[in-house]
C-alpha cells in the first residue's frame, strides 16, 4: 500500500513532505512540544473565531472531496462513491462542531446574591487524536474539531493503513489553522504508543480495533490521562415475526456488505425468528449472489476488496472454522478466482454460538444467520456479547421495539434501519467496544474539564 507524510508533521511546512516514514520518539515528543506551545494562544483565541476557523476547514475539505474520495479509494478499496460521500461528511462535521461549540461554556449557579457562582468548562490541553482506516474522513473530522472547537490542542496519528488519505485531510484542515494547533503524526502502533504515554497529552480519543484500545488503555490509562475509546463491535440484527423478509434480507445486506464489511457498526451476526427464517436466508443469499463484486473505482462495482492480506487472513479463517463447526454454506464462503484481496458476499445457516464467527470482529463481507426460538431468544444472544457498540431490530410491533431498546446492553439501539440516526446523538459503547461519549455534546464535554468558580466582591468597596 502506498503511503505518505513521513515524520512528525507540523501544521505548516512539513504537511508538504512525501514519502512514508515512522516517526521517531524524538518525532513524537517534538510533535507534542510544538503543541503544546501552541496551547495557550489558542485557548485564549475567541470561540467565535475558533469555530471560524473550523467552517474555513470544512470548506476546504468540502472542496476537495474528489480527491479525498480518489485517494482513500486507491489506498483502501473503498468503493469511489462511497469514499467521496465520507470525505463530504466530514465537511458536515466539521461545520456541526463549530455550531454546537459554542454552546458549551458553562453554567451559573443559584448562589448567594452578593456573589456570581460558575462552572466553567476549560480545555484539557493536549488532546491525542489516533484514527482508523475504514472510515478515516468522518473518524478524524469529528474527534478533530470536538477537540479543537473546545480550544485544545491536537497530535493527531492515522492508521498506516490509510496514511495518506489521512494526512491529506489533515493537511486541509491544519491549513486553516495556527501553527502547532494540529499537529499530524505518521506510523504504527509503537508510534501510537509513544503519543499517548507522552506526560503532556492529557486525553486520547481513539478509534479502531479492540486490542488497540485496550493498549492505549494501559498506557495513557495508568498515567490518569482522559480517554475517549471506540473500539471493535460484533453487531447483531435481531429479525422478528411479521417483518417481510425480502426487505429485511436488503437490510441486512447492506449493513453486511457495504464497504465489504469493513464498518464498526456492520452487522455481523443475524438472529431470526422461525416464522421468517427460512424466507429471509434464501432472500439474503439471492442478494449476495447478485453483488458485483470489482473494482473500487468502477461505478458498477458494488462490493470492494479487503484492506489487505491480514484482514483477507482473518475473514477466511472465521468462515472456514464456522463451515467446519456445523454452519452451511448458502452464499459466497470463499476467495474469488482472481488477484486481489476481495472475498465473495456471504451467507451461512445454522452457525454454532461458539464459532469465532460470532464471537470475534470479523471485519468482512459475511452475514451468518442464526435460527432462534422466538423474539425474547434473539435479544438474549444478541446481547451476550464481549462487545457492546450498537444492535437494530426488525420488527413491526412497537412492544418488541421499546423491550429492545430497554433490555439490549449496547450503546445504540436501531429499530427497522441498519444505519441511520439524527446528527448529535450521543452514546456510550459497552464491555469491549469502549468507553465515554464520541458523538454529539457530550462529546465536547468529554473533551473539557470543569472549575467551580465562586466571586465575591471585597468588603467595603463599593461599584
Amino acid at each position: 500500500m502506498t503511503t505518505t507524510a513521513p515524520r512528525a508533521l507540523d501544521a505548516r511546512s512539513a504537511l508538504d513532505a512525501d514519502g512514508a516514514r515512522a516517526a521517531t520518539p524524538a518525532e513524537v515528543a517534538a510533535a507534542v512540544g510544538r503543541a503544546a506551545a501552541a496551547a495557550p494562544a489558542w485557548r485564549a483565541t475567541a470561540p467565535a473565531e475558533r469555530a471560524a476557523l473550523l467552517r474555513a476547514a470544512a470548506r476546504g475539505v468540502r472542496d476537495a472531496a474528489e480527491e479525498l474520495g480518489e485517494l482513500l479509494c486507491a489506498t483502501t478499496g473503498r468503493l469511489r462513491g462511497e469514499a467521496v460521500a465520507s470525505a463530504e461528511v466530514a465537511a458536515d462535521l466539521l461545520e456541526e462542531a463549530a455550531v454546537t461549540g459554542l454552546g458549551r461554556a458553562g453554567r451559573v449557579l443559584a448562589g448567594d446574591g452578593a456573589a456570581l457562582d460558575v462552572v466553567r468548562r476549560e480545555p484539557r490541553g493536549v488532546v491525542a487524536v489516533i484514527t482508523p482506516w475504514n472510515d478515516p474522513y468522518p473518524a478524524a473530522a469529528g474527534l478533530l474539531a470536538a477537540a479543537l472547537v473546545t480550544g485544545n490542542v491536537v497530535v493527531h496519528k492515522p492508521s498506516e493503513r490509510s496514511d495518506a488519505p489521512g494526512v491529506r485531510m489533515a493537511r486541509l484542515v491544519a491549513g486553516a489553522l495556527p501553527d502547532g494547533v494540529l499537529e499530524v503524526l505518521s506510523g504504527d502502533g509503537a508510534v501510537g504508543e509513544a503519543l499517548v504515554g507522552d506526560p503532556r497529552v492529557a486525553a486520547v480519543a481513539h478509534v479502531g480495533s479492540t486490542a488497540a484500545g485496550r493498549r492505549i488503555a494501559a498506557v495513557a490509562g495508568a498515567r490518569g490521562a482522559h480517554l475517549l475509546l471506540e473500539n471493535g463491535g460484533k453487531d447483531p440484527v435481531v429479525v422478528d415475526a411479521g417483518v417481510d423478509p425480502a426487505w429485511a434480507a436488503q437490510q441486512i445486506a447492506t449493513g453486511a456488505f457495504t464497504n465489504a464489511g469493513q464498518l464498526c457498526t456492520a452487522v455481523e451476526r443475524v438472529y431470526a425468528v422461525p416464522e421468517v427464517a427460512d424466507a429471509l436466508v434464501e432472500e439474503l443469499a439471492r442478494i449476495a449472489r447478485r453483488l458485483v463484486v470489482g473494482d473500487p473505482a468502477d461505478p458498477a462495482t458494488e462490493v470492494g476488496p479487503l484492506v489487505d492480506e491480514a484482514q483477507l487472513a482473518v475473514v477466511v479463517r472465521h468462515v472456514d472454522a464456522a463451515v467446519a463447526a456445523g454452519a452451511r454454506v448458502v452464499a459466497g464462503g470463499s476467495r474469488p478466482d482472481r488477484p486481489g484481496t476481495w472475498f465473495a458476499p456471504t451467507v451461512l445457516d445454522g452457525c454454532p454460538d461458539d464459532a469465532e464467527l460470532l464471537t470475534e470482529e470479523t471485519f468482512g463481507p459475511v452475514a451468518p444467520v442464526v435460527r432462534v426460538a422466538d423474539f425474547d431468544d434473539a435479544l438474549r444472544r444478541a446481547s451476550e456479547s464481549a462487545y457492546g457498540l450498537s444492535a437494530t431490530v426488525l420488527t413491526p410491533r412497537l412492544d418488541h421495539a421499546l423491550r429492545a431498546a430497554d433490555v439490549l446492553d449496547v450503546g445504540t439501539v436501531k429499530v427497522n434501519a441498519v444505519f441511520g440516526g439524527a446528527p448529535g446523538g450521543s452514546a456510550d459503547p459497552r464491555r469491549g467496544s469502549g468507553r465515554g461519549a464520541g458523538f454529539g455534546p457530550e462529546l465536547l464535554d468529554e473533551l473539557t474539564v470543569r472549575k467551580a468558580v465562586h466571586l465575591e466582591g471585597l468588603p467595603g468597596l463599593a461599584g
